[in-house]
């Protein structure tokens, strides 16, 4: 590891403990990738051709002319597959790794086999996915009789937003993995074909009702009986989520973002009932998520079969109030690629407190842990329980804050408008609850407010670039500041006429990529405008897409994980941060890197993410920060449907083969097919 980021995340109430386990496991690993010949790597010849593959494009020879995996990407994969095929053909000292992930699992979840791959936010889950469903794929196609290998997957995640983004892993997509990226060699493409893969959000598995019975009618047909079972069974359930699956036993459970999956463990040392107001709540919240997505792990292993879940997160810790030290790193763990790694490797931004000449110096830990300051005067409550508030009444230090920052991100918008960027900058506030994001909202957008004589009038924003109003107060026909939160979402409103009108263009893109993915034209005609609203928000920073006008997004949590924006510059915290965890988590969404592309020295240029409010401890010294425009980037598409009649079409050649003309030659000879050669010298005209 570059950094021991315990130093950083272990504190007297939060432990971060890194297994010894995983640089022994480490070290095993990388002495066998060295091994020069591949015969001698004790894999699956598929498996072997697949880590040449990888390992190629991960040291800069491009396997194919898109594709250069990073090698953390490759490592986790490598430890996956040495775990799973060379481990078992090793010696008893090799097999103590096995041992302990089966110790580790019998402890905490004694129904499963768990082990988790530890990936820094912005480092590539997404491929590491592709690239394990490759490897298990194709070995099951071409071994059927390993118990090993499967072709049946299961893809879980705690929401709708990730599970979108997660649509990339379907073999038959569009921008599918396996080929946008050359994740597999060309003649393995078929095999990945068989895949089965079911995507959800752990949500779609409780039990539903089967009939929609009133209080009155449930009591009058129960009568003095027992009570009547009107949800489904989990054999139904199972069948509705995964009826894909249904015929394939032992099936690869993935968990993204696993953190929120874990058993709770009794009488342990962290319990909910130690914790305090807003911090009991939340963990109350967190430990019935983790309840309910291990339960529906159990019951899929159960019915069907499961041979191995597979976690991934950037911080696979257990959380507050789960009976374990908060922050103690998943017992089954075998992989770590930290945050600092991927900082210090330039993967991804690096998290920097910008400031001014002009700023005293004690304004600092105001801007560094901003709700210390604030937290009192801020709403405690959701907008529905909050009553009348006004944005105006904003807590002063908020609103320096909020100025401050955002003079910084005018400097970035002007450097990237010049660059000739087609996407803006995104700035994103984090807050505490709904009532506090709808008052930051309507401060940052501008907001209208009723007057003693019952007129409306408006309160344009001081900020001109988040503006959704015009100085006529009219409407933006393509807003600029976006509020995304669970109130909003589920408040089902009516997107603006005016944004219809402007958006249809990629109003329409939406719906033919809804009509590729699903087949349906009725689910790509009936999109509700919550689902505008996802689709607003899922792409932000993406040029010709419903979201490429926004610059400002206000959240509450929303954003806290599976936001995959890479277009983030500048991230504001309006909510209490107890734990590094959490800050790492929020910060997170600002890390993923807008360019890849390499400079003259072979390396990437670096990128910051600029934040005020989130006492994160790795966060660069603050300074006057040195302003940059990431290079413009081209993205190359096909102008369908109106060039496909030029679409050209090559081949793609799996092998060769000689194919003979079934008729058969025969030969006749007469006296004309002899020619007597001689050495006599005979004379013309003899």
């Amino acid at each position: 590891m570059v950094f021991d980021e315990g130093k950083g995340l272990s504190t007297s109430e939060q432990m971060y403990d890194p297994i010894p386990v995983i640089n022994q496991i480490r070290s095993h690993v990388d002495a066998w990738r060295h091994i020069p010949n591949p015969v001698d790597w004790k894999v699956s010849p598929e498996a072997a051709r697949l880590l040449q593959h990888w390992r190629k494009g991960a040291h800069g020879n491009h396997a194919a002319e898109n594709f250069r995996p990073f090698f953390c990407q490759v490592e986790a994969v490598e430890t996956l597959i040495w775990l799973t095929e060379v481990v078992p053909q090793l010696g008893k000292k090799e097999s103590r790794f096995l041992d302990h992930l089966k110790n580790a699992n019998a402890e905490a979840n004694p129904e499963l086999f768990r082990i988790a791959l530890k990936m820094a936010t912005g480092s590539g889950k997404t491929t590491v996915m592709a690239m394990i469903i490759a490897w298990q794929t194709v070995n099951a196609n071409r071994h059927p009789q390993s118990k090993r290998f499967t072709r049946g997957f299961l893809i879980v995640t705690p929401g709708i937003t990730i599970r979108d983004r997660l649509r990339v892993l379907y073999p038959s997509g569009p921008d599918n993995y396996y080929e946008h990226r050359s994740l597999v060699p060309h003649d393995m493409i078929p095999d990945i074909k068989k895949a089965k893969i079911v995507i959800t959000n752990y949500h779609a598995f409780m039990l539903r009702e089967k009939m929609n019975l009133m209080k009155g009618t449930r009591a009058l047909l129960q009568g003095h009986n027992s009570p009547i079972k009107s949800t489904e069974t989990e054999g139904q359930m199972i069948q509705r989520v995964m009826q894909e699956l249904m015929h394939i036993k032992n099936i690869m459970v993935i968990n993204d973002e696993a953190h929120h999956c874990y058993r709770e463990k009794p009488d342990g040392e962290d319990t909910v009932d130690d914790l305090r107001d807003d911090e009991k709540q939340e963990a109350k919240e967190n430990n019935e998520t983790a309840r309910v997505w291990i339960s529906v792990l159990e019951t899929v292993k159960r019915r069907l079969g499961i041979n191995a879940v597979i976690d991934l997160s950037a911080t696979p810790f257990f959380l507050r109030g789960s009976g374990y030290g908060e922050g103690t790193l998943f017992h089954w763990t075998v992989s770590d690629f930290s945050l600092m790694d991927a900082i210090e490797c330039g993967i991804v931004k690096l998290p920097r407190v910008p400031i001014s000449d002009n700023i005293p110096g004690a304004q600092m830990p105001i801007y560094r842990n901003l709700w210390e300051h604030i937290g009192k005067k801020m709403p405690k409550k959701s907008r529905a329980n909050a009553g009348a508030l006004n944005p105006a009444d904003l807590p002063p230090e908020l609103q320096t804050a909020l100025e401050a920052l955002y003079g910084h991100y005018k400097k970035t918008f002007t450097l990237w408008k010049e660059a000739d960027i087609d996407v803006p900058p995104c700035f994103i506030v984090v807050c505490n609850n709904t009532a506090s994001s709808k008052l930051v909202y309507d401060f940052i957008s501008g907001y209208y407010h009723k007057t003693q004589d019952g007129t409306k009038n408006l309160e344009n924003s001081r900020f001109e670039l988040f503006r959704n109003f015009d100085e006529n107060g009219n409407s933006l026909a393509r807003p600029r500041t976006l509020l995304i939160d669970s109130q909003q979402l589920e408040s089902d409103d009516s997107l603006d006429d005016n944004f219809r009108e402007a958006a249809k263009d990629e109003i329409e893109r939406f719906r033919m990529e809804r009509l590729q993915r699903s087949g349906s034209r009725e689910e790509a005609d009936n999109i509700s405008d919550k689902e505008f609203l996802r689709e607003v928000m899922n792409t932000v920073g993406k040029a010709g897409q419903l979201g490429e006008s926004i610059r400002c997004v206000v959240s509450v949590a929303m954003l806290s994980e599976g936001w995959d924006a890479n277009t983030v510059t500048h991230v504001l915290g309006v909510r209490a941060f107890g734990t590094q965890l959490l800050c790492e988590q929020v910060i997170g969404r600002a890390l993923r890197r807008q360019s890849y592309e390499l400079n003259n020295r072979d390396q990437f240029d670096v990128e910051y993410a600029d934040i005020f409010g989130i006492p994160f401890d790795f966060t660069a010294e603050p300074s006057p920060p040195t302003l940059r425009s990431p290079r413009a980037t081209v993205h190359v598409r096909a102008m369908s449907p109106e060039r496909d009649k030029l679409e050209i079409r090559f081949p793609r050649v799996a092998g060769y083969r000689a194919e003979l003309p079934e008729e058969k030659l025969a030969a006749r000879f007469t006296a004309d097919s002899t020619l007597e050669l001689g050495n006599r010298r005979q004379r013309l005209g003899t």
